[in-house]
């Protein structure tokens, strides 16, 4: 797959997860974070599963068995998805859907730092510049400020140093594994299980309730779950983990065009502003980095 393609895939799962906090808001009208997460998830898992084994069943015979170094690995994307998924879902009780856009966006600044801190990975120079042009965007978008910071906005910042570890472990899975779709549906249906088996531990999950939130669950599960980190899982193949998370963060910017087209929210003028910087640290993290690279091949040595 093209860089571009893969630019692409990960651009619709930013659209797909910015609408999707609409439906994470109003799904705790209803039913509980754990109940709401623990059947999204396998929802999501189950409507993977058969396309994993569908398009990977023949992909699998020319890549290495998987062996218990790959299962950790999955185990290991399985546990910071669920605890970002988590804690965003329980954040989103206390904070407005603004806050956690923002904060949840905070993880483009945790993916370069935690990728040097855990596996001295060294991104290109360029990320040093889109990452805080990034973050402004995200502070411009959301009206350049936060109403009040609260224990549901210290949740989103928590969940979002999981969101960066997820996107780095999923990246190095789903390349050590070559099985990206297949890493998903497992990684949604551990997470799933998790979170139902803690529902009625904490919650008192009944059938009227999910019943009550089964549109948010079909959008969430099936859209925002199955169709989005499978694209992301992916897309990641070809884009590094710092680069993709600057994609990634347009999903603030997809967050309130979801809320002006559905709950009639209006971005205030700084927000334009934001939209656009989010947008110019796409572009240029995708864009200036070969341009570099061929403009350096051909510079004429000097041979004296």
């Amino acid at each position: 797959m093209s860089r571009p393609v893969a630019t692409l895939f990960l651009l619709t799962c930013t659209i797909l997860w910015g609408l999707a906090f609409i439906a994470q808001k109003s799904a705790m009208d209803s039913m509980g974070p754990l109940t709401f997460s623990g059947l999204r998830y396998i929802i999501g898992g189950l409507a993977v599963l058969p396309v994993a084994l569908l398009f990977e069943r023949g992909r699998s015979k020319r890549v290495e068995p998987l062996n218990a170094q790959h299962w950790w690995l999955i185990i290991g994307v399985s546990l910071v998805f669920f605890l970002g998924s988590a804690l965003q879902q329980v954040g989103l009780i206390y904070t407005t859907v603004t806050n956690a856009g923002f904060l949840t966006g905070l993880y483009v600044f945790f993916v370069p730092f935690l990728g040097f801190v855990l596996f001295r990975t060294r991104p290109h120079a360029i990320i040093y510049v889109c990452v805080p042009m990034a973050l402004l965007g995200i502070y411009f978008l959301n009206g350049g400020g936060l109403d009040s910071f609260n224990g549901g906005d210290g949740l989103m910042v928590i969940g979002a140093v999981f969101w960066a570890l997820h996107v780095i472990l999923l990246g190095l899975t789903a390349r050590a594994t070559g099985l990206p779709i297949f890493v998903s549906a497992i990684s949604f249906l551990i997470a799933g299980c998790i979170g139902v088996a803690l529902a009625f531990v904490f919650e008192q999950p009944n059938l009227a309730d999910i019943q009550a939130g089964w549109m948010e669950l079909v959008y969430t599960g099936i859209l925002s779950t199955a169709v989005a980190f499978t694209f992301q899982a992916i897309g990641q193949q070809y884009v590094p983990p710092a680069n993709a998370a600057i994609i990634l963060s347009a999903e603030s910017l997809f967050a309130a065009l979801g809320g002006a087209l559905i709950l009639g929210e209006r971005l205030p003028v700084i927000g334009y502003a934001g939209a656009a910087l989010i947008f110019a640290a796409i572009l240029a993290v995708e864009a200036l980095p070969p341009l570099w690279e061929r403009r350096r091949m051909h510079i004429p040595r000097n041979t004296n």
